[in-house]
């Protein structure tokens, strides 16, 4: 089997805040073969919101998205699979909604979107974006560490999810045999 990959993976406030399409999205998340590694609900702050979409500053949107992200809270995910970012992307649908509507309306955009900055969710482009964003929101998460010692054990399906923290873990007996 390929080896797992990681992404980051954000749920915007307009989908945060009405838990039916919540749950849909973390349906869709699981159906896809998903392992949720981290999560993470947080509010940002303006500055936070704009240092996360600091490439976007100077575009016309800038504001209006840095508004948007600090509304309310949005979860975070750190996300794995053998090709976790495209994956993730496709499931998003195209990051205009007017196009996944008509593109992809099965996507998460499709079905959810509400405008181009209001689009139900974000997710990391490339490796690099994911390794900045990652640790943008999961700062004590160390990625050589899970890809060294946990990767192997994901990959292998050695875990169980947690539905009440919404992330998988590895078994107790899988940490105990890799330790030896």
């Amino acid at each position: 089997m390929k080896s797992l990959d990681l992404t980051l993976a954000i749920l915007k406030p307009d989908v945060v805040k009405v838990p039916f399409v919540l749950r849909e999205i973390q349906q869709r998340i699981l159906s896809a073969g998903f392992y949720v590694i981290q999560s993470r609900e947080v509010s940002l702050k303006e500055k936070d919101a704009k240092n996360f979409y600091a490439e976007h500053e100077g575009k016309f949107f800038h504001n209006r998205l840095v508004t948007f992200m600090k509304s309310g809270p949005i979860q975070a995910y750190v996300l794995a699979h053998s090709d976790a970012i495209q994956l993730w992307r496709n499931l998003m649908g195209p990051t205009k909604t007017f196009r996944s509507q008509y593109e992809a309306p099965l996507s998460i955009r499709g079905s959810f979107g509400l405008s181009d900055t209001r689009n139900s969710t974000h997710g990391s482009d490339s490796p690099v974006s994911v390794a900045r964003e990652i640790k943008f929101f999961f700062p004590q998460f160390d990625m050589d560490s899970w890809y060294e010692r946990d990767e192997p054990l994901f990959r292998k399906g050695m875990c169980y999810f947690n539905e009440k923290e919404f992330t998988h873990h590895i078994t107790s007996s899988s940490q105990n045999s890799s330790s030896v």
